[in-house]
């Protein structure tokens, strides 16, 4: 942990142009975290916020020009200023959700995966051929993972695309920066007659119009909302839906989205099918790209992260999920260590968990399993896989900077350059298990804390572009 007075780090990349921002500057302590393993925390500092949201940039109380600009933006009522007990960080990304799934949450989860889909997800994602019933999920979906504190989402949605188009105009309209996939499935042998693609063609023809709608949307002309090709799995897709889909985000240079060796059974599908691993074939298909999130990856060889990093493309990491229905611990240290981009998701509803900093502690939770390992009758030095473990602080990293890194957007650092995603956390609200004990706990403490045991509860607010997009308020459900 790190007390740093720089404010010099820029990303690479250029802010998106946006509606002029809510607020002009925002005055508080902040965590964030440049790079992998180290946090960096500010103290009373100012963030200028230029007018089309991104951060101008960073005053800290010990440089000539703070006080001045803090006493004209207080003047001018510009100024946001934190609590005594209230700290910044970085808006939170998830990059693995299931939208449609949100209903779900917490059911089902003590029966196989095949199950699991068959008598539960299916014939919950086919409900969503009304739009009246994606309509109201949806929204509760946004409102709750907003309250959360996750400024940022990636959205599996159904086959159906006037409610995928709705799902990515509620998120517009509560601000919340999402890409939206339409799910693209076609096999009779793997998917139910009542839930899938009539063909190929249906589903790469609105595929491509659901680019277009999102891209078209109005006041979506910063993109803040941007839409994501998305083949569900490789058992769920013909070769002629896999090859469309990498040259339809080909052409409109899209992101991409889908399962990747999630589980022993999907593994082995993939290489019984083709001879090679979901990875390879993803290539081959045109699929793994600068731009391609790969969910889960836990049964990636060392060849599959090869061709992850040399492609630029990301794995989404879902480590609770993957306790109930992946078979296996993702490598994430081994990734890290090849160069593979990695972020966090939550996977609703394989996981029940909704927030990113649960993500978070799951996630240190998994590296701690996958080195210790679990049979007490082994030996110690014979029961894990050694150097497996990350710390809190690299978790944090994943689910804030290794997110904007993995989609390829400056989001996830409070630094110049980069968009003002961020989260007000404040640790003395009433019903909370983050409690902090004056004269015992430093502001390291702090952050740890606020990582284990934040909840909704300790969202008081959220930012996306520079715009408070959500306020705690008395109301705790989001329907």
């Amino acid at each position: 942990m790190e007390q740093r007075s720089d404010s010099t780090h820029s990303p690479t990349r250029g802010v998106d142009p946006a509606k002029p921002a809510g607020v002009a500057a925002v005055r508080g302590t902040a965590f964030d975290a440049p790079e992998l393993g180290r946090i960096r925390v500010r103290e009373d500092a100012l963030f200028v916020i230029s007018r089309d949201g991104a951060i101008e940039r960073v005053l800290l109380p010990e440089d000539d020009s703070y006080q001045p600009q803090l006493e004209q933006l207080r003047s001018i009522g510009a100024l946001t200023e934190l609590g005594a007990h209230e700290y910044l960080f970085p808006g939170l990304i998830d990059l693995h959700n299931h939208a449609p799934q949100w209903p779900q949450l917490g059911k089902a989860l003590d029966v196989p995966l095949s199950v699991w889909l068959d008598r539960y997800t299916f014939p919950l994602e086919a409900k969503y051929a009304d739009v009246g019933f994606a309509e109201t999920v949806y929204r509760s979906l946004v409102k709750g993972m907003l309250a959360n504190g996750t400024s940022t989402a990636v959205y599996f949605a159904t086959v159906h695309l006037p409610a995928t188009r709705r799902l990515a105009e509620i998120c517009l309209q509560h601000g919340q920066r999402a890409l939206v996939g339409r799910v693209a499935m076609d096999s009779p042998a793997s998917c139910p007659d009542y839930y899938r693609d009539a063909s190929a063609a249906v589903a790469l023809e609105e595929t491509a119009s659901l680019i277009e709608h999102v891209q078209s949307l109005d006041g979506n002309g910063a993109g803040l909302v941007r839409p994501v090709v998305t083949p569900r799995f490789i058992p769920s897709c013909t070769d002629e839906l896999l090859r469309g889909l990498g040259a339809v985000a080909a052409d409109a240079g899209a992101h991409i989205q889908t399962h990747c060796s999630e589980s022993d059974w999907a593994h082995q599908f993939g290489l019984e099918r083709f001879g090679r691993t979901d990875t390879a074939t993803y290539l081959d298909f045109g699929l793994l790209t600068r731009r391609s999130i790969l969910a889960h990856s836990n049964f990636v060889t060392a060849a599959d992260m090869e061709l992850i990093a040399a492609a630029g493309a990301a794995v989404a990491h879902c480590p609770l999920s993957n306790f109930y229905f992946a078979n296996a611990v993702f490598p994430l240290r081994a990734a890290l260590e090849r160069g593979v981009h990695v972020g966090l998701g939550t996977d609703i509803s394989g996981g029940p968990g909704v927030s990113i900093f649960r993500a978070m502690t799951d996630c240190v939770v998994a590296s701690r399993v996958r080195e210790d390992g679990v049979d007490p009758k082994l030996e110690p030095e014979n029961r894990g896989i050694g150097d497996s473990r990350v710390t809190f602080a690299e978790a944090f990293w994943l689910g804030t900077t290794g997110g904007g890194i993995a989609l390829d957007l400056p989001i996830g650092v409070l630094s110049p350059g980069y968009a003002f995603d961020a989260v007000a956390v404040d640790a003395r609200v009433a019903d909370t298990d983050l409690v902090v004990w004056e004269g015992l706990d430093e502001l390291e403490d702090i952050f740890q804390k606020t990582i284990h045991s934040a909840t909704r509860n300790n969202i008081a607010t959220v930012w996306v572009q520079g715009r408070a997009v959500h306020r705690r308020s008395a109301v705790t459900n989001p329907v």
